[in-house]
């Protein structure tokens, strides 16, 4: 049993696959927090791991045994009392008052993991892969339930955890913060890791030691952000890719959050994750409920690749969902920045043509072929076809690329409005927006107010007509703005803080509406690249733009450190023309492929513009990626050098599910004169297996290849060695006694 309860202690034990996880009931009927770490044995009594006492200058609770919070490791802890750390909760009554107190009610342990509602979330197939607890706390003063619920999955070192608030009292209460998930470590030493950023370098590794005081990212622009992912890892100082323990936390959500470590006085380390409080406030009337998102807490005792490959595994197979969650994906063109706006049909229908005969599955139309959109300055909420550029509409244009032998692909962007649209103009208050207030512009367009059902349910319609009246096969979802002047003209003035909230549940309802009414149809999430790449899109649209930035440089970077968390089935990854149009690098077009090959494989150029050479080249790319392709999309992901460490080179590995097939990836950055001999040393092979090379007679054993490695100059072709050069190594396990 994954659960094991003390009835008379009221000890709690969450026990997964190589995890434990304690917290018990104290005297005064709170929740203290035992520990979180590598399995242990299941005993009656665990209360070793408990001790306290007062200490000076010290506030405490008046009980039996008196109890201070002030150092106390809190299970999830409130406000106002005798704790002075930042609460996981924190609610105002209608008297003014954010005092709260909540005490043990009783649990309930279920088989299985019920769906959140209105909220993505990881789910499980049958009752017997998870067990889930839910511990009641009961605030009486407030007349108020809180429900600590925590699933502990059977085949992953997982524990998800979430709250659900219910005000059973006749007044209004103001949820100001509640955390998602809340713990206390015992000690300070730790690493923080996360993965911050930018537009076009999105997810970039920082690893720094905690210090005393709060450490924290977030975000405040109505998206989960480029500027911060909203994960982090606690890490022991010493702990590597490959040894030491790593704690990962990650949020299923999309909009703010708020990711904190403090340090106190004590040397305690306070985790927490969540909905950001920032500008937030929630108004809980009587008889309602608020769900928060779902954290999935991932423990490794292996390093940082054993956590990835546990987020990448339990991404893919149970928070992705849907028809093309198993399936191999096309392998796409995009017309983005072959044309930009500048296109007809002639000219896409050329492009079709061309790209088929080098081995496309899908062509996608990207921005401007909807109702004079001839640059970002209009028409964004006038989802209706351009005729003159597509004269005989998206249904002809889709038979003609369908009858070519392509898929056909659309771009949208439907929670945006040009300034200039005639949507705008019908219904000015229908955006996110202060009123009397001016109005700031991003990309000439405003933000839909998703907060607004109404808004919701006229986009749905508009795009299930064009979906409807074409053969599409994939939807590329677009969102180019980050919220201003945040207000809903539809909520009243004491809902305003909620607004990023309900508008990002708008944004899933209708997700969930469209993916429901067309299930065959391939989504992937977009937002200006990588602004909302979070585990929250992945429950919609299994596949992520994962960045604008299409240098192959850059992608090395946006791509290893986007492993960290989400599996390569995410990641879309295209080979672009160069000059490069976000860096201006020119790479081979070989690393281009190469590096395009860790994650779903498109081109966005003009494949008329190629020369017959580089035509031949692509053919290839696109023939080896499909011959590999199910080992990419399914198999285990381990990185093995860091750009970010060593800025000259960097490596990955993916080995098959059934460990037939090794894919190795090697790129180097900048050339080095007169290097020495370089050996590359790869992991977690069956030590007396023999890999064949494929396209040499090279045989390895695999404990030669894990630790001697192999020698890359003596199997890599060095004949055009310099700057950005990448390399795939291929190895096939051959059959034998010892395979």
């Amino acid at each position: 049993m994954p659960i094991y309860v003390n009835e008379e202690t009221l000890t709690f034990h969450l026990s997964g696959r190589g995890v434990s996880y304690l917290f018990k009931v104290l005297p005064n009927q709170e929740l203290t927090h035992l520990y979180y770490g590598k399995a242990l044995a299941h005993v009656d009594d665990f209360n070793q791991l408990f001790y306290t006492d007062i200490k000076d200058n010290s506030c405490f609770e008046a009980s039996e045994t008196p109890l201070s919070f002030d150092y106390i490791r809190g299970e999830y802890p409130s406000f106002g009392r005798s704790d002075f750390r930042e609460p996981a909760i924190q609610l105002k009554d209608e008297a003014g008052s954010r005092v709260t107190a909540f005490r043990y009610q009783g649990y309930q342990i279920k088989e299985g993991k019920a769906p959140l509602a209105g909220l993505p979330a990881t789910y499980v197939e049958s009752d017997q892969e998870a067990t889930t607890l839910t511990v009641t706390m009961y605030d009486a003063h407030l007349d108020t339930s809180l429900d600590l619920n925590y699933t502990v999955f059977s085949d992953y070192p997982v524990i998800t955890r979430h709250v659900t608030l219910t005000n059973q009292s006749d007044q209004q209460l103001a949820i100001d913060r509640l955390m998602s998930a809340s713990l206390d470590f015992n000690h300070d030493q730790w690493d923080w890791m996360e993965l911050h950023g930018s537009w076009a370098r999105e997810r970039h590794v920082k690893r720094q030691a905690l210090h005393p005081g709060i450490q924290k990212i977030g975000s405040t622009r109505g998206t989960s952000s480029a500027q911060h992912n909203p994960f982090f890892a606690l890490l022991d100082p010493d702990a590597t890719e490959h040894q030491g323990e790593v704690y990962g936390f990650s949020l299923v959500y999309s909009s703010n959050f708020l990711a904190q470590c403090e340090v106190d006085h004590y040397q305690t380390t306070r985790v927490m994750l969540g909905i950001n409080p920032f500008d937030f406030s929630y108004l809980l009337r009587p008889g309602e409920t608020f769900v928060s998102p779902e954290v999935v807490m991932v423990y490794s005792d292996a390093g940082l690749n054993k956590m990835s490959q546990v987020y990448h595994d339990l991404y893919r197979n149970r928070l992705a969902r849907g028809h093309w969650r198993d399936k191999l994906r096309p392998v796409l063109i995009n017309n983005w920045e072959a044309t930009y706006f500048d296109f007809d049909e002639t000219k896409l229908l050329a492009m079709a043509t061309e790209a088929k005969a080098l081995g496309v599955d899908l062509f996608v139309l990207d921005d401007g072929w909807f109702k004079e959109r001839n640059s970002d300055q209009s028409s964004l909420g006038d989802w209706y076809v351009d005729q003159e550029k597509l004269p005989h509409g998206l249904g002809a244009l889709s038979d003609k690329i369908t009858e070519l032998g392509l898929m056909f692909g659309l771009w949208i962007e439907p929670e945006m409005v040009s300034r200039d649209s005639d949507l705008y103009r019908a219904h000015p208050e229908w955006v996110i927006q202060v009123p009397d207030r001016d109005k700031t512009i991003g990309r000439y367009q405003y933000v839909l107010d998703f907060a607004n059902p109404d808004v919701v349910d006229y986009i749905y319609q508009l795009i299930k007509q064009r979906l409807s009246e074409a053969k599409v096969s994939y939807v590329k979802w677009d969102m180019n703005r980050y919220m201003t002047e945040v207000a809903s003209r539809r909520l009243d003035p004491g809902d305003q803080q909620s607004v990023r909230h309900r508008y990002i549940l708008g944004v899933y309802r209708l997700y969930e509406r469209l993916t429901n009414d067309f299930p065959d149809v391939l989504f992937e999430s977009c937002a200006s690249g990588g602004a909302r790449f979070d585990p929250g899109m992945l429950y919609y649209a299994p596949q992520a733009w994962t960045s604008d930035n299409t240098d192959a440089v850059e992608r090395i970077n946006i791509q290893y450190g986007s492993s960290m968390v989400y599996p390569l089935s995410m990641m879309g990854a295209h080979v672009s023309a160069v000059p490069n149009h976000q860096t201006h690098r020119i790479t081979p077009l070989e690393t281009r492929g190469v590096v395009s090959f860790s994650g779903m494989l498109g081109y966005e150029l003009d494949p008329s513009q190629l020369t017959e050479t580089e035509k031949a080249i692509v053919k290839q790319q696109i023939t080896t990626y499909k011959q590999i392709q199910e080992t990419v999309q399914t198999g285990t992901f381990t990185r093995l050098l860091s750009p970010f460490d060593d800025h000259r080179r960097a490596a990955w590995m993916v080995k098959s599910q059934d460990e037939t097939e090794v894919l190795v990836t090697f790129v180097q950055l900048s050339a080095i004169a007169n290097p020495g001999f370089r050996q590359l040393k790869l992991k977690a092979l069956q030590p007396k297996a023999q890999y064949q090379l494929v396209g040499s007679d090279a045989v390895f054993y695999g404990d030669q290849l894990m630790h001697h490695g192999i020698e890359l100059d003596r199997y890599i072709d060095r004949s055009d060695a310099g700057d950005y050069r990448g390399y795939l190594l291929h190895f096939k396990a051959l059959k034998g006694e010892d395979n």
